[in-house]
């Protein structure tokens, strides 16, 4: 293993010993195959020379360059594991304290050092960086890729889009994620894409809301800043705007503070969709929504309908994104977009560790395959006028 690189990182910058090197196994392998496992459950069709294949539910997925992606048979993974153990990639994760223990990316990381590659990680929060010599550090080669696991207020993407403007890749591309990290930002890139998306206001003190006309109720209101279903309220009414709410500034005048979002509720089941993304293919589980905590719903792997396929595919050409995860109601007038997260947890994804750590390697060697509109003041692709993507909004 080699050692941190010395000036750049006063502090911390460690191999993770926490993370045992042992601590997840290969993914397995299908014994008629010679190390890749039958997809005959998921994949009903697949023409080399074709621009994507047809899953056995339907949904048509994108190729890469005229190779099928891997996909899941049961618990075995369609991975040759030698191409992951060849030439040694030097990676460095970028991990927020609350999630240092947590399996993504613990257990990645613990996979990648298995197959060979070299993983520093780097504890944004309890570190001294020198950043007038980032620079430096990235022009002498000593990591290949960076790679955030951080919280969306968190420093960690200051640093990483710090790394990014000295050359270095990043996984996700640093601009797409600072599109989502901001959920207010994120609703203007979704709306100009031609997304379906609530109506999305944003304010510093949650009294501003009152503005919004009573039709519009009942809100929901979170920090555009928020993750993990933090502070997220359902407020039935204006007089109930101020009661128990956060408020994003730090004083009077909202002056260096944060937004508050508002998006008019979308009635549901009571359980959110989410899709995982993974470099391309889909998965979607069931949860339990955090505005209905009574409602007894085991966290499971459910079929991906094709139209939320289509959706949580399109989040990615959007936002530029190549892991993520999305929120999706299913209201009265169809899916809705709710929330995209990057790098998420991709709890009940089969054989997530591998997968994610596959995805992670090919980030890293070749970069994203999207394109971003980086002419634009914003991440994301312009995708008609105005007024088409105002109609797609506004679902209830």
């Amino acid at each position: 293993m080699a050692q941190p690189p010395e000036g750049l990182i006063a502090s911390q910058l460690t191999a993770c010993a926490e993370v045992p090197p042992g601590g997840v196994t290969s993914p397995k392998r299908d014994r008629r195959g010679g190390g890749r496992a039958t997809a005959d459950r998921l994949i009903a069709a697949w023409d080399p020379g074709a621009s994507s294949f047809r899953r056995a539910d339907g949904v048509r997925t994108a190729t890469r360059g005229g190779r099928a992606p891997e996909v899941a048979d049961g618990w075995a993974i369609r991975v040759d594991v030698r191409r992951y153990k060849g030439a040694s990639m030097r990676l460095c994760f970028l991990v927020e304290e609350q999630y240092r223990h947590d399996g993504m990316p613990r257990d990645v990381i613990a996979q990648l050092r298995a197959w060979g590659h070299q993983v520093d990680v780097l504890l944004p929060g309890r570190s001294l960086i020198r950043m007038s010599e980032l620079s430096e550090v990235v022009a002498d080669g000593r990591h290949d890729a960076w790679v955030l696991k951080t919280v969306s207020g968190g420093p960690g993407l200051t640093l990483l889009e710090a790394a990014a403007t000295t050359g270095l890749t990043t996984v996700n591309d640093v601009r797409a994620i600072r599109g989502v990290r901001d959920k207010a930002l994120a609703a203007v890139i979704a709306r100009a894409g031609g997304l379906p998306v609530p109506m999305t206001y944003a304010a510093v003190r949650a009294e501003e809301f009152a503005e919004i006309p009573q039709a519009e109720y009942p809100l929901v209101v979170k920090p555009a800043d928020g993750s993990s279903g933090r502070a997220v309220r359902l407020v039935e009414q204006p007089g109930q705007l101020t009661a128990g709410a956060p408020q994003a500034a730090s004083d009077e005048d909202g002056a260096g503070g944060g937004m508050l979002i508002a998006q008019p509720y979308v009635p549901n089941s009571g359980t959110d969709l989410k899709v995982y993304c993974v470099a391309g293919d889909l998965y979607a589980t069931e949860r339990c929504s955090p505005l209905h905590p009574g409602q007894a719903v085991p966290e499971r792997q459910v079929p991906l309908p094709p139209e939320v396929a289509r959706i949580a595919a399109e989040v990615g050409t959007v936002f530029g994104l190549d892991l993520y995860g999305v929120d999706v109601l299913l209201g009265p007038d169809g899916p809705v977009v709710v929330d995209i997260n990057d790098f998420p947890s991709f709890r009940q994804v089969p054989d997530a560790v591998a997968r994610v750590s596959a995805a992670v390697l090919r980030l890293a060697r070749h970069g994203s395959e999207r394109e971003l509109a980086t002419a634009l003041p914003f991440i994301g692709h312009q995708r008609g006028s105005w007024p088409a993507a105002e109609a797609v909004g506004g679902a209830r």
